[in-house]
Parts: C-alpha cells; sequence; structure tokens
C-alpha cells in the first residue's frame, strides 16, 4: 500500500522530533569524536534546512537531550555505552553547555526542549509521549543521532506508542557510515517511512 507522505506530515498532525542534537555529541569537544565528524558532514546541515521548513510551516520542533547531575546519580550504568560517557571529559550536567541544543540548529522560543537523565532513547519513560498526546500529533519525524542506538530505539518505541514514524535518512546518522546505512534499509524501513529532507521541505512549502 502507498503511503501519502504530505498527509502523513501536514503541520496539524506531525512534530519534528530531534534525538540528543547537542553540544557534548556534535560539538567540539564530543563524547563521541567519530560520530560528531560524521554528523557535522550531512546531518547537521540537513537537520538545520529542517527545522527550518518546519517552522515555517508551522510544524512543532521537539528537541530531546540529555543530561545528568553532577554526581550521576540515579543514572544507568548497566551498558558499555553508559560507562564510556561516564569517563569522558565531557561532562553533561544539568544546564550545562553540553546539553545544549548545537548553535546551527538552536531552540527557538516556539520549539520545546525535553530532557532525559536515563535510557537509550527519548521517549522510554520521558515526557515525549506525553506532550506529543497533549499537543494531538500522530507522526513523528525523526531526526539526530544515532542510527546506531538511540534513533532506532526512538522509532521501535515510537511505533510501539501508536505514533507513525518519518524517517528522512539524511536528517539521522550512525558509524560507521554503511553500518548506519544497512539499518536504515533494512530495519527501520520496514518500521518508518523512509524520505529525504528535501521531500519534506517541498511538502510543507506547499501546505
Amino acid at each position: 500500500m502507498a503511503v501519502d507522505l504530505a498527509s502523513l506530515v501536514t503541520p496539524w498532525r506531525a512534530a519534528v522530533v530531534t534525538s540528543e542534537i547537542q553540544n557534548g555529541l556534535l560539538g567540539e569537544p564530543s563524547v563521541f569524536p567519530e560520530l560528531a565528524k560524521v554528523a557535522q558532514e550531512t546531518m547537521v546541515p540537513a537537520t538545520v534546512q529542517l527545522v527550518k521548513a518546519a517552522r515555517v510551516a508551522g510544524v512543532q520542533v521537539i528537541h530531546c537531550t540529555f543530561s545528568h547531575r553532577p554526581d550521576f546519580k540515579a543514572t544507568n550504568t548497566n551498558a558499555r555505552l553508559f560507562m564510556s560517557a561516564r569517563r569522558s571529559p565531557v561532562r553533561f550536567d544539568r544546564g550545562g553547555m553540553a546539553t545544549a541544543v548545537i548553535p546551527e540548529v538552536g531552540a527557538e522560543p516556539d520549539d520545546l526542549v525535553l530532557t532525559r537523565a536515563h535510557g537509550l532513547n527519548p521517549m522510554a519513560g520521558t515526557d515525549l509521549d506525553p506532550v506529543l498526546r497533549n499537543l494531538d500529533l500522530h507522526t513523528i519525524v525523526v531526526a539526530g543521532v544515532s542510527v546506531n542506538v538511540a534513533i532506532t530505539n526512538l522509532v521501535m518505541d515510537a511505533v510501539n506508542h501508536g505514533y507513525d514514524v518519518v524517517l528522512p535518512r539524511d536528517a539521522v546518522c550512525g558509524v560507521p557510515a554503511d553500518y548506519a546505512d544497512a539499518i536504515i534499509d533494512n530495519t527501520l524501513s520496514l518500521l518508518a517511512t523512509l524520505t529525504t529532507v528535501d521531500e519534506l521541505v517541498e511538502i510543507w512549502s506547499k501546505q
């Protein structure tokens, strides 16, 4: 069955949800420098274009970021990923520079910024689901990092919560790039409607 992408992303039913596009991951310094390098090449410029078009069209933009207490109290320790980040000199203290949305994208007054202190993605045990329901939004346009973990988890949780998911593949990334492409092609394509930022910009320019 063909998907009517324009209907899925019409401004009254869709939100752009960004995952971890924050200084401590994509800026300098980054807790994951390899990921930051790949993101700055293509994903960041594409996401800038995406959120700009969304704001003009009246599509809600929601930034989901990660932070923790300075003493790490109540943060996860049950995976190598968490412990690797904890050993990094980059600190994700609440309200610090590492937790802020990267300046290229920014957080405009009408954007929402939701911060979590645990878990692997912006939806599990966070305010994202109730916020979307309170806004009566039914489609999530996903952008950010990384396809390795958070993006894939977000897509799956969003589908499990009953949302339609649209994935502009140039607005997400992971490392290595060919691995991220394989996940998108072989897993996320079964769960989300794949598209590009240019296609979404064109649709929103006509709505």
